[in-house]
């Protein structure tokens, strides 16, 4: 018997977490999450408006004496407000557009033991959750997962009545000893979290899943900063005009990104790897530390528990936006260096222009991950754009860091 409860921090931490250490993710299914690094598996979705997380029990053995249970599932879930289309409305004689917004929830961290798989406990606990999301007004669900998980897609697809929505691209760079050079063209300046906010409302505020709760992203403790690349002529940090003069006499070209903490939440690992790649891996960080001069693109130290910073909120425009991203990049990975990150890593929509100024390794990152949606009730928006479900997709979206 199978009973799928809220999860109990005082009594289910322990054996959450060794839950988590044996559900091995990634393309590769090669890749450990820890997530005790606060002691707190359920942080991952704390900073969301509306969270919940659930195990599932399951009675192992039973005697006379006694019955031992063991938890042998677990699933986390949020609900926020985010934007879902745009529709369009008449200022004077202009047409304005402005954004529709719906109720989203969202499932990551299904885990199901290994040998409990197979069994409906991945389905009961979907479906609590959902009846959570329905029950706290959710119009959508939609999870995130390898689009060779098979497992995994069946289950959404095929059992839950999800369909297939969107597939971004994760694109993952590894941190070198050595810092990498930005190019002294550009100035890089890091806005206040309210100046970043009024800028990150003008560029995303009718794109897909941008959160209304913006504010809270960017005040939060783990977002290390929103930085602005402009021409170095334009201005500097010493002169910058503030962000309404910005916006009002914005240069040809820039671009902004900004950075989130994964490395205080979670650490991961890649197991399974091989003696000699272990050597060659160590050797490239040993040169590089010792030769910093040769900028040698060495291998980090992926094979014990390593941190990541996201960037999140890529925006650009001018015909030299990709490259105004890719000097905010570098920035990022030098402070990724100074903060002790393995990796940074973000993601992008796949048809994502600026995607061509976004420096990564193809072995290390996910070029086609799949986003599949649900909507869960009959009330969806406000009437504006129909069935989020079944719309095309845009060029960009928003991907929300506290989700990652």
């Amino acid at each position: 018997m199978v009973v799928v409860r809220e999860f109990d921090a005082k009594k289910d931490q322990r054996a959450a977490e060794e839950v988590e250490r044996n559900c091995e993710i990634g393309p590769s299914g090669k890749i450990s999450l820890f997530t005790d690094l606060l002691g707190d598996p359920i942080c991952r979705v704390r900073h969301s408006p509306a969270y919940l997380m659930l195990v599932a029990e399951m009675v192992v053995s039973k005697s006379q004496e006694n019955e031992r249970t063991e938890i042998v599932g677990m699933i986390r879930g949020c609900i926020k407000t985010v934007t879902c289309g745009k529709k369009l409305s008449r200022n004077g004689k202009n047409l304005m557009p402005l954004p529709v917004y719906t109720k989203l929830a969202y499932i990551l961290g299904l885990r199901v033991a290994p040998p409990y798989r197979r069994i409906g406990i991945g389905l009961k606990l979907v479906n609590t959750m959902e009846e959570w999301f329905r029950a706290n007004g959710a119009e959508y669900s939609y999870i995130a997962t390898e689009k060779d998980n098979q497992p995994s897609v069946k289950l959404f697809t095929e059992k839950c009545g999800y369909s297939k929505f969107r597939t971004p691209s994760i694109l993952v760079q590894p941190v070198f000893e050595h810092k990498v050079r930005v190019t002294r063209r550009v100035s890089i300046i890091k806005l206040s979290p309210s100046d970043a906010g009024t800028l990150y409302r003008f560029c995303f505020s009718t794109t897909e899943f941008f959160p209304r709760d913006i504010d809270s992203v960017l005040y939060n403790k783990l977002n290390l900063g929103t930085f602005l690349a402009v021409p170095n002529w334009w201005c500097d940090s010493e002169s910058w005009p503030g962000i309404e003069k910005f916006l009002a006499t914005q240069p040809e070209s820039w671009a902004v990104l900004s950075v989130w903490n994964c490395k205080d939440v979670f650490k991961l690992e890649l197991q399974g790897a091989s003696w000699a790649c272990k050597v060659f891996a160590k050797t490239t960080r040993l040169v590089d530390r010792a030769l910093p001069w040769l900028k040698l693109p060495s291998v980090p130290e992926v094979f014990r528990p390593f941190g990541l910073h996201f960037l999140y909120g890529l925006y650009g425009q001018g015909p030299y936006a990709a490259k105004f991203v890719k000097a905010l990049c570098r920035f990022a990975h030098n402070l990724g260096k100074e903060c002790g990150c393995g990796v940074v890593a973000t993601e992008v929509a796949s048809c994502e222009p600026l995607r061509l100024g976004i420096p990564y390794w193809k072995k290390l990152s996910c070029t086609e991950d799949l986003w599949c949606i649900k909507r869960l009730g009959e009330d969806y928006g406000d009437g504006s754009i129909g069935d989020w479900t079944k719309s095309r997709p845009g060029l960009s979206i928003f991907v929300d860091p506290r989700e990652f």
